[in-house]
């Protein structure tokens, strides 16, 4: 099957049986090969797991060999919200066929994301009819709490990530966003880690890595 989304997929070694699924989606600028090096660790702890990292949806503008989720040129709220929501929709789609390829469930995928991924996969996730294993957010935000808060359908488990000298998007977001979590009865958990910037250390993948052991 040809996705709806240009994607790195790592399948389980030797044929072994594909029993859920994670899907990573890339920062701004950045594509699916970029974030699938987080799999080079984790596979190995997953061996029926099957990879899947896709391409944003359109070419970014201020980086054309990279992709975007939704474009960042323009300073204005609501027209970021409206980008997003068409990826949104992307999304779901690429999902779906995900799902009938594989012959998955939401509550046998895990979503998981850096920067403007994280974003996606906090809203894809809750926006969704059901439940995912889990979502799992590095260096993120949430786009529009007040527009999310209208949309909420579900409590996937969920965890954030972020360094404390983030200097794109700054780490008071994961507190924000932990807190909104929480009022919305989304089951959060949260690192901040030390002395980093805006890039996934050894110490976020193995925290990530263990957590999605436990929900997947």
């Amino acid at each position: 099957m040809t996705f709806c989304l240009k994607s790195q997929i790592i399948k389980p070694e030797d044929g072994l049986e594909i029993n859920n699924a994670v899907i990573l989606l890339h920062g701004y600028g950045g594509d699916g090969k970029d974030i699938s090096m987080l799999t080079l660790n984790w596979k190995r702890h997953m061996p029926n797991t099957i990879f899947i990292c896709p391409n944003g949806h359109e070419p970014c503008v201020i980086n054309p060999s990279g992709f975007q989720w939704f474009d960042l040129t323009k300073e204005d709220s609501n027209y970021i919200l409206e980008q997003s929501i068409i990826a949104e929709n992307k999304l779901r789609q690429f999902i779906d066929e995900v799902k009938q390829e594989f012959n998955l469930t939401n509550s046998q995928i895990c979503l998981s994301g850096f920067s403007q991924g994280c974003m996606m996969s906090i809203n894809v996730g809750l926006t969704a009819e059901e439940q995912f294993s889990c979502i799992v957010g590095f260096s993120g935000k949430i786009i529009d709490q007040n527009n999310l808060k209208k949309r909420i359908k579900n409590t996937t488990n969920t965890l954030l990530i972020h360094g404390d000298n983030d200097q794109i998007v700054p780490s008071t977001h994961l507190l924000e966003a932990k807190d909104f979590l929480i009022r919305n009865n989304v089951p959060v958990q949260t690192l901040m880690t030390k002395n980093c910037e805006h890039h996934i250390p050894i110490e976020a993948s193995s925290t990530a890595l263990n957590y999605i052991l436990k929900k997947i």
